[in-house]
């Protein structure tokens, strides 16, 4: 029985994608001789029985190649054979796996993705992979699943835009130990796979294309799996006195929008996730500039996780209750953007001196964190947010900022990132007192101290008696080359570790 994932009508109306391909997954009990490629493994610290299934002189080409090549076996290394003694495959490659019990979800989905874009590059069509034998620090069935799921997700691609896209792509044949129990856990991981790759396109979308009012009626599509979208305009924003996310949406013809997407599989208590949707930054009347500016439509990054994540949940029939409320706007500059040394008062009661406009991804945050307290009461609030440059200056691309006062939380977001290669760095809170202004409450701006920090700690007023948790995912948005599981363009990044918190916890 093949687990191939096949759209329905209802999922291709919901995909919001240009991936037009996806990797053809495959499980099975046996090897299959008729695939044009033979992958097998070989680890530092095992007796390699996987070549037990070829035949003798295949297998002693194999062994005098590896002796040759003094390959042994090192992690992510990878040989390949051309076959003189076999007629079943055109080609063999050796994946080097390491030591065994290094081998978790986490190593075995990078495996996966740099696996496939080899054999991308070397136009492999199909290839059969033989799994069965391959142990390590989990079970065998969730090895080649998550493997299966790193090679998908490095095959996604944003290609609209061009005029010829690639759609070559592989079809896997796995040989594992338990085929029912590998289809069981790929299908949870294939629901996660939608969400990242929702994310992804979010992202990677032109700003021109992916406004607020075209972000709102992507949520709406979700709809169909049975979530429950609200979408708040301007007019509403105002009546509900979040003039913090509305002035921040003041300067563009569309206006400000709060898009909420809520999934309620379970009758607990929800958790929110908050996302920063600025479609574009500008930086206002603070304007970028540089190169940097051309990466600005990924500013929304955060928005597109916390959907991407619900309908990661929604797809997998989690019994969790989760709420994404996420603020959405386009910071520009016209004659009704806010100008600095502005002031607006948040939904919170608390006015803020606006002294930098390209500060205003907290503003956004702001009213969308009181508006997740406010009509969910939600037992744990955690926000996602393409926050600060000084994030990037701190811990770089590879880790995120991770900032709260509940050690309980970092410790279980911390061991999810690690289990999906999301990976969470903590940084202080502090700096209070930077943010105090002479005409308003709050200022948008620490006077000084770390960016990141001040940030975070600005976002700290808004999170009232909640459980509650920033992450700053600056830098991790786009990608611009592939590499492991990750495609260029956006990355989806928060999806997959907030599904495995979500989903562990």
């Amino acid at each position: 029985m093949k687990n191939v994932f096949k759209a329905s009508a209802i999922a291709l109306a919901l995909a919001i994608s240009t991936q037009v391909t996806a990797a053809e997954i495959n499980f099975s009990t046996k090897i299959n001789n008729k695939a044009q490629t033979l992958v097998v493994f070989y680890s530092q610290d095992a007796n390699n029985s996987a070549f037990n299934d070829i035949d003798k002189q295949f297998k002693n080409q194999l062994s005098h190649t590896i002796d040759i090549k003094q390959f042994d076996g090192k992690y992510g290394d990878i040989l390949e054979v051309i076959p003189t003694n076999s007629r079943k495959h055109q080609r063999v490659f050796i994946v080097g796996t390491g030591k065994l019990q290094q081998l978790d979800k986490s190593t075995i989905a990078k495996l996966g993705g740099n696996v496939h874009a080899t054999l991308l590059q070397n136009k492999v069509e199909s290839a059969s992979i033989v799994f069965d034998s391959v142990k390590g620090a989990i079970s065998n069935p969730e090895l080649a699943a998550n493997f299966a799921h790193g090679a998908n997700l490095r095959d996604h691609r944003f290609e609209k835009y061009k005029q010829t896209p690639n759609t070559v792509t592989v079809s896997y044949y796995f040989d594992v130990d338990d085929k029912k129990q590998t289809n069981n856990t790929y299908s949870t991981l294939q629901s996660i796979e939608q969400g990242v790759f929702l994310a992804r396109d979010l992202t990677s979308e032109v700003a021109t294309q992916m406004t607020p009012v075209a972000f709102a009626k992507a949520a709406k599509e979700l709809e169909a799996l049975g979530v429950e979208i609200t979408v708040l305009e301007p007019k509403e924003l105002k009546e509900l006195g979040m003039g913090a996310l509305e002035a921040v949406g003041r300067g563009s013809e569309q206006g400000a929008r709060l898009v909420v997407a809520h999934y309620k599989g379970s009758n607990t208590t929800p958790i929110a996730l908050v996302g920063k949707g600025i479609t574009f930054d500008s930086g206002g009347y603070s304007i970028k500039t540089g190169a940097s500016i051309a990466r600005m439509k990924s500013d929304m990054a955060g928005a597109a996780a916390v959907l991407g994540t619900v309908k990661a949940m929604a797809l997998a029939k989690a019994d969790k209750n989760v709420v994404a409320v996420m603020g959405m706007a386009a910071n520009m500059v016209s004659q009704f953007a806010v100008a600095p040394g502005d002031v607006v008062r948040t939904a919170e009661g608390l006015s803020v001196e606006i002294v930098n406009t390209d500060a205003e991804g907290r503003l956004v945050l702001s009213d969308a964190m009181w508006y997740a307290r406010k009509h969910f009461n939600p037992e744990i609030m955690i926000d996602v947010a393409t926050l600060t440059g000084s994030k990037i200056k701190a811990v770089g691309n590879d880790y995120a900022g991770v900032f709260s006062q509940d050690d309980t939380l970092i410790s279980q977001l911390t061991l999810a990132g690690k289990q999906v290669n999301e990976n969470l760095w903590r940084l202080p809170l502090g700096y209070k007192s930077t943010l105090s202004s002479d005409i308003a409450d709050l200022k948008n701006l620490g006077s000084s101290g770390p960016g990141a920090t001040t940030a975070a700690s600005f976002l700290e007023h808004f999170a009232g008696e909640t459980r509650w948790v920033h992450i700053d995912i600056a830098g991790n948005a786009l990608a611009t080359k592939g590499k492991d599981e990750i495609s260029p363009g956006g990355t989806g990044f928060g999806v997959r570790l907030l599904s495995e918190w979500l989903l562990s916890n």
